[in-house]
């Protein structure tokens, strides 16, 4: 049975040097990176040089980047501190974010009775940029938190327009890009941005690390207690190999950004044919089909098949070893249909079966045609 894995939005394979460089710093780097003896200073200078590596290519300072567990733990740190301790009164953000934003908004509506707008959002599930600015207009000390790339369908957000616009209203802004960064560039001295929240083993680094980037005097405090590691803004032992294995990663990401990029947009494109030719009543849910409005690695597809066939294909999927997901793999577990699609899609197109074929730079055409075969015998 082939093998083959188009799932890479829930995570990505990890590159062979990212192994090779955590594999050799668990092996001679193994000191606690708060120790003062020599072993503590070499992890030190490891996770500071990583640090650095991680501003510049966001165009950041050093002191700007807080290394975290990932990008839920990096959005639970901008959403609740703003409002907990820089008196953020509103949020503004949209049905269809990460359920880290969904559910951390949700819970602080609860929990400190914060005013929550959700931003009005086209057929597609594109951002109405004209409700936003209606929406900034409140004298309500406000927080507007939206994906960059969104996880299931691929929409881009215009950054920095909504930046701007946070700006111009005087408005905080927080972004998940945990879909985006070491696929696209961000410059954050043209973005004005204040929060953002990063995951690595989204672009072929480690699970279990990531970062938050908390612009310079925004005020923000910490989640966690018990010491003063990342300036204070995380207590707990930094995981010196996670650490250094992102930085590789990212590294990495960025050196062959636009080889890779290009490789990647053939190969959905090339996918995208076949599927139209196989299956003419295929549609492409939101832009995901528009390489200017979704991201070149995300492809989400309402296939014509019955109804009551609908719940067996992605186990049918996996039974001939193709791996993908009907939704986001944080909720794959749930027996509810996926939050994204049903802003976007009519009753019946939810009847249908919903995939999501993400792509990285380690697919290969030949991929792409056993997949068709296997969808060609189930319909």
């Amino acid at each position: 049975m082939k093998s083959v894995y188009f799932d890479s939005a829930a995570t990505t394979q990890l590159r062979p040097e990212v192994i090779e460089k955590m594999t050799q710093v668990m092996h001679d780097c193994y000191g606690n990176a708060s120790s003062t003896h020599s072993f503590g200073r070499n992890a030190k200078a490891l996770v500071e040089q990583a640090r650095k590596t991680v501003a510049k290519h966001l165009n950041v300072s050093a002191s700007e980047i807080v290394f975290t567990s990932g990008g839920t733990e990096a959005d639970n740190l901008a959403l609740l501190s703003a409002v907990r301790d820089l008196g953020i009164k509103q949020i503004i953000t949209s049905r269809i974010e990460h359920h880290a934003v969904l559910y951390t908004v949700q819970q602080l509506e609860r929990e400190y009775g914060i005013a929550v707008k959700y931003v009005d959002l086209d057929k597609d599930g594109h951002v109405d940029y004209k409700h936003l600015e209606d929406l900034l207009q409140s004298s309500k000390k406000t927080l507007v938190s939206l994906m960059h790339v969104n996880n299931e369908i691929g929409n881009v957000l215009d950054i920095k327009r909504v930046g701007e616009l946070c700006k111009a209203n005087q408005a905080m802004f927080h972004s998940d890009t945990v879909q985006s960064v070491g696929h696209y560039t961000l410059d954050l001295q043209e973005i004005p941005i204040d929060f953002m929240a990063v995951s690595a083993h989204k672009f072929h680094g480690p699970k279990g690390v990531g970062f938050a980037f908390v612009r310079k005097n925004s005020g923000l405090k910490p989640l966690i207690f018990g010491g003063e590691q990342e300036r204070g803004y995380r207590a707990g032992t930094e995981a010196v190999h996670n650490i250094v294995g992102l930085e590789e990663a990212l590294k990495l990401a960025y050196d062959n950004l636009e080889e890779e990029k290009a490789y990647i947009i053939d190969l959905k494109k090339y996918f995208i044919q076949q599927l139209q030719a196989n299956f003419p009543e295929v549609t492409f849910n939101g832009s995901c089909a528009d390489f200017e409005k979704s991201s070149y690695t995300v492809l989400n597809v309402c296939l014509p098949i019955a109804p009551e066939k609908a719940p067996i294909l992605l186990f049918q999927l996996d039974l001939k070893g193709i791996a993908c997901s009907k939704g986001s793999a944080c909720q794959s577990g749930s027996a509810k249909g996926s939050h994204v699609l049903s802003q976007i899609l009519c009753d019946k197109d939810m009847q249908k079966p919903s995939l999501r074929f993400s792509f990285s730079k380690y697919n290969t055409k030949e991929e792409v045609d056993y997949v068709i075969e296997v969808l060609k015998e189930f319909v």
